[in-house]
């Protein structure tokens, strides 16, 4: 008698662009560059990893809207920003288009918009925007928008320095946030989406909160109306209130905080917050916390008084300082992929209904920094 034929489930594979900076020990330029690699989320494993081009420190990378474009910072001192087409050769190759100046100092964040691209540039504290075409090739001038202001932490505080830009929940505005001013900038998007103007300061945080990564809570979940932002200096994830100003423009009051996360680090080294994001359900808030070397997991609860973060668990990870991760959507749940900067680690571990996690795969690679999802796939 023949037995029944089981059928494996199908493979659920995720494809995914990595930035990196300089490997330890080595300067700028030492062979650096954007990688590629596969997550397959079934067998729990990294696939097919490859550097596809190299380019110097290019800590920080986006697709445009349509994944046919990958803009590229290069942090350095002369920043770069260039634009690579995605071409569907041997996996996905990289062309170079263009290379451009940031319009500042160390830039370490990109946005791609339709019509234009944003950058922040750290050491400056500029915020530079790049008009692209509809093909997602740079398209005309770039504009420069300085920042201004400082804060009490003075080694680190000593003028603007812009670490992130998003745009609001309805695409009238970017923010840009300051952490040397302790504030978030505001710019309203001109009509052709290709520039932006001043428009004031959309919060301001405490005095030393040193505000690096921002994100605004999903519609229709417990986060709506609300967006939050980790402080790199003072350790802790504020919780800011959405309103309309005057202006008919989004701006915000920070209303709580929480610290970041409650593991300690080890003896001698603080605890340093790099990026925070959402759950794929907009449910919960994940934060990668450098020092102690977790990603520290909140529940996002609403009552009468607004929304509160509740702690569910700190999972500690393999890799160590972890720059940067993505939040990619399974069917089994939150899968995140870690960039282990300073152990020169890739890791992906799957989150668990009640907050703790299951590691599911790593991976040596050269510096990680910065983790982006393509979800656009061919065939």
């Amino acid at each position: 008698m023949t037995s029944p034929s089981v059928q494996s489930p199908p493979s659920d594979v995720r494809r995914l662009w990595l930035g990196t900076y300089p490997a330890p020990g080595t300067s700028s330029g030492g062979g650096e560059g954007v990688w590629r690699v596969d997550l397959d989320v079934t067998a729990g494993r990294f696939d097919g990893a490859r550097q596809v081009v190299a380019t110097a420190s290019p800590s920080f990378v986006a697709l445009s809207p349509d994944e046919g474009t990958l803009y590229a910072v290069g942090e350095e001192s002369a920043g770069t920003l260039s634009a690579f087409r995605v071409e569907a050769v041997d996996g996905d190759a990289l062309e170079l288009l263009a290379t451009l100046p940031s319009g500042g100092a160390d830039p370490c964040h990109v946005v791609a918009r339709p019509d234009a691209v944003w950058v922040a540039n750290y050491s400056s504290g500029t915020f530079t925007t790049v008009p692209v075409d509809g093909a997602g090739a740079f398209a005309g001038e770039s504009a420069v928008h300085p920042g201004e202001g400082t804060g009490p932490v003075t080694d680190r505080q000593e003028g603007p320095h812009a670490h992130f830009v998003a745009p609001t929940p309805d695409g009238s505005a970017a923010w840009v946030v300051d952490l040397g001013a302790d504030r978030v900038r505001r710019y309203r998007v001109t009509a052709d989406g290709a520039g932006v103007e001043p428009a004031g300061t959309a919060v301001a945080l405490p005095p030393g909160t040193g505000p690096r990564h921002l994100v605004f809570g999903a519609p229709g979940t417990p986060g709506e109306g609300f967006a939050f932002v980790v402080g790199e200096l003072d350790d802790r994830v504020h919780v800011l209130a959405l309103r309309t100003d005057d202006d008919g423009l989004l701006a915000a009051d920070a209303v709580t905080s929480v610290p970041a996360c409650v593991t300690p680090g080890p003896e001698g080294v603080g605890a340093f917050p790099s990026h925070v994001a959402l759950s794929s359900d907009g449910t919960r808030l994940y934060v990668a916390v450098r020092g102690p070397d977790v990603v520290a997991v909140f529940d996002l609860v609403r009552d009468d008084a607004g929304v509160r973060l509740v702690h569910r668990s700190d999972v500690a990870l393999e890799g160590v300082w972890p720059r940067h991760f993505a939040v990619l959507d399974t069917a089994a749940g939150d899968v995140l992929v870690v960039a282990g900067q300073n152990s020169s680690m890739l890791e992906a571990l799957r989150v668990r209904s009640d907050g703790g996690s299951e590691p599911l795969a790593s991976l040596s690679l050269p510096s990680p920094a910065c983790v982006v999802e393509r979800r656009i796939l061919e065939g």
